[in-house]
């Protein structure tokens, strides 16, 4: 007597291949309608007014406009404008710290939650990350509230203006809702 059991197995498994084959599809040809959500702010930080050195570091370079020594803890919370300028549009607050990984200085490890109230959408987005002070920095998202629940994406951080009492960060957000996120804003 012969067992049905590869039989069953392989249609079994031809099946599970045409179900992910046709959700693939389904995924590339837009049936999804995933929502998506680009736009540039600009993070305004001034030293000792909306960012502070908490712990001094132990080790490496001194402190800069661009650098701290290594072990440093530094906590900030800035202002979100919708252009270069300071007094432009307030858009939101970036509140949330960083601890210099470096010698050099040069590069931590960022926390922040980005509260935004921003063309109609209200919420905040946290990251976490690692940052190079003088070069542009990726970071994924790793959660929001508000309009921004269940969101995902990468938000890139690059400098602009790193001479002066404030230095000017442009942030480029790229999210996304995936399909399950009922809640995303419409």
């Amino acid at each position: 007597m012969t067992s049905a059991f590869p039989y069953l197995f392989a249609l079994l498994t031809l099946s599970i291949l045409s179900i992910h084959q046709a959700a693939l599809a389904s995924t590339q040809n837009g049936h999804y309608n995933i929502k998506t959500l680009n736009f540039t702010l600009y993070q305004h930080e001034t030293i000792n007014k909306t960012g502070f050195i908490v712990v001094d570091g132990v080790a490496g370079v001194g402190v800069s406009q661009t650098t701290t020594p290594f072990g440093t803890l530094y906590v900030f919370r800035d202002n979100l404008t919708t252009h270069v300028g300071g007094s432009s549009r307030f858009a939101g607050v970036a509140e949330g710290t960083s601890l210099t990984t470096s010698f050099d200085g040069l590069r931590s490890l960022s926390i922040a939650k980005i509260t935004l109230n921003f063309k109609g959408y209200e919420g905040s987005i946290s990251i976490v990350g690692g940052t190079h002070n003088t070069k542009p920095s990726e970071y994924p998202v790793v959660g929001g509230t508000g309009d921004f629940l269940y969101v995902l994406g990468h938000i890139r951080s690059t400098p602009v203006d790193l001479t002066g009492l404030t230095v000017v960060y442009q942030i480029d957000f790229f999210l996304y809702w995936p399909p399950y996120a009922a809640t995303a804003p419409k």
